[in-house]
């Protein structure tokens, strides 16, 4: 069935052609359909894609198809259910994170979206998936909802964008430092193993006076600690100003909108939206995953509920959310290309800020950002670039052999293993690349992350960014 999915995608422009053939004669024949109950449509309709679409495109039959806006590569096959991917894990070999054995479906469907010269269709932010629809008829929705209308691929003129703050609320301490220009500096802080505050409290000292915002993982690396909701009460209570991280991996729509009224009712208003690692990747893997969002969709989700007051399912708000929207990129995983779009992506779902993956690589970075530029993205969201101590040539091989997405040069490995001391090297290798992201056009700052080393990251923000 693998085999004859990739053989649609490198055939995609000649599927697309088709699925728009299909499309026109169905739009044509609309009156007689509709003639029928929406019920014995809804049969007729699935019964025929169920078979066809099954064997060309190994479809799942979700009930609402996006393959014209995938490369004609069905998402659903996702281990993730990723409907808005690629993930930030795509290993280097374009392989996907969960399952190493399949090519990642986003891959696939960038290269169908290429050949078939439709990249601009990836720009539209997908929503969830309906569950209650599985089964049933895609054709049918657009007999009565009518075709999707697909963005084009946006202005290169930063004068032609206006980028407007539709929130009701003034905006929160972090999103003030950052829409002034000042480069920022955020950290990462896990959550203890413990249920007691202090374990958050004594590590976090070490942050005083350095950073503007702490990040507070959510189940990183599904693994389980204090919740990042508990843990960035306590960073607030201690005067941090926090960063919730927010995964799709382990909880639904119903549950992630709750916690995200929970959340800014106690106060806590920077939500870092994620999809999440797989479950295979942490010490529980018998875990049920849930994946019923992905980053985008969660975008999504929290923007209504601040901007329009209303839920996922449209009921209205009685007091919306204050909340300032950041997602994270990985741009130095495959395909390369793709992530400018992804970008443009989660900006329009709704990201107001974005934290990347850890940055090794300048010259990637500054690639990256040249194409950034040429979309003026960098006006519309705010680009914070990752960063982070490497403790020895063998954990930076570690790393980029068994940390799916992750990029460091050979050049960086081959210059700890010269060295007499392969830490202070790797501490020497973060300040340099942070005074050298710095000087980056359209970088808005840096998010300095290693985990439980927080004495090592405060040293390394005092020595490469004196404030």
């Amino acid at each position: 069935m693998r085999s004859v999915r990739r053989f649609v995608v490198r055939q995609s422009g000649w599927f697309h052609r088709l699925y728009s053939l299909c499309e026109a004669l169905l739009l044509r024949l609309r009156p007689v359909f509709l003639r029928m109950s929406p019920a014995r449509l809804d049969r007729l309709l699935a019964n025929v894609e169920r078979p066809v679409k099954s064997f060309l495109f190994d479809c799942k039959m979700c009930g609402d198809c996006v393959l014209s806006s995938t490369g004609m590569s069905c998402p659903m096959n996702c281990p993730k259910r990723v409907r808005n991917g690629p993930c930030g894990g795509v290993r280097a070999d374009g392989s996907c994170e969960v399952n190493p054995a399949m090519a990642c479906v986003w891959t696939d469907a960038w290269a169908g979206l290429r050949q078939s010269g439709h990249q601009n269709r990836y720009l539209m932010p997908r929503r969830a998936a309906d569950h209650a629809a599985q089964g049933h008829s895609a054709w049918s929705r657009v007999l009565f909802h009518g075709p999707a209308r697909y963005p084009a691929a946006g202005p290169a003129d930063p004068d032609e964008i206006l980028y407007e703050r539709n929130s009701p609320y003034p905006p929160n301490s972090f999103e003030s430092v950052l829409n002034a220009g000042k480069f920022v500096v955020t950290s990462e802080l896990s959550p203890p193993d413990s249920a007691n505050p202090r374990d958050i409290e004594n590590r976090a000292r070490y942050f005083e006076g350095l950073v503007d915002a702490v990040n507070v993982p959510d189940g990183s690396g599904a693994n389980c600690h204090m919740s990042s909701l508990a843990s960035s009460l306590v960073l607030r209570q201690m005067g941090f100003t926090p960063i919730m991280q927010f995964a799709c991996r382990d909880r639904n729509r119903i549950a992630l909108q709750g916690d995200i009224l929970g959340a800014a009712a106690l106060g806590i208003k920077n939500l870092l939206c994620l999809t999440g690692d797989g479950v295979g990747a942490g010490d529980q893997p018998g875990a049920m995953p849930v994946f019923d969002l992905d980053s985008v969709s969660l975008l999504q989700a929290a923007k209504a509920m601040r901007d329009e007051a209303r839920f996922m399912s449209g009921r209205a708000l009685v007091t919306a959310p204050d909340l300032y929207l950041g997602a994270a990129l990985n741009p130095f995983a495959p395909p390369l290309d793709l992530h400018p779009l992804r970008l443009a992506k989660k900006i329009a779902a709704g990201a107001q800020f974005v934290q990347t993956q850890y940055c090794f690589d300048v010259e990637a970075l500054e690639a990256y950002m040249r194409a950034v530029r040429a979309r003026s993205l960098h006006i519309q969201c705010r680009i914070i670039v990752g960063v982070g101590p490497l403790a020895s040539a063998k954990s930076a091989l570690w790393m980029r052999e068994h940390v799916p997405g992750m990029n460091v040069p050979d050049s960086v490995i081959r210059r700890l293993q010269e060295s007499r001391d392969e830490a202070q090297e790797g501490k020497r290798i973060c300040i340099e690349l942070v005074q050298r992201i710095a000087q980056i056009d359209g970088v808005a700052g840096v998010h300095i992350m290693a985990h439980k080393r927080e004495k090592l990251l405060a040293e390394i923000v005092r020595e490469s960014l004196p404030r």
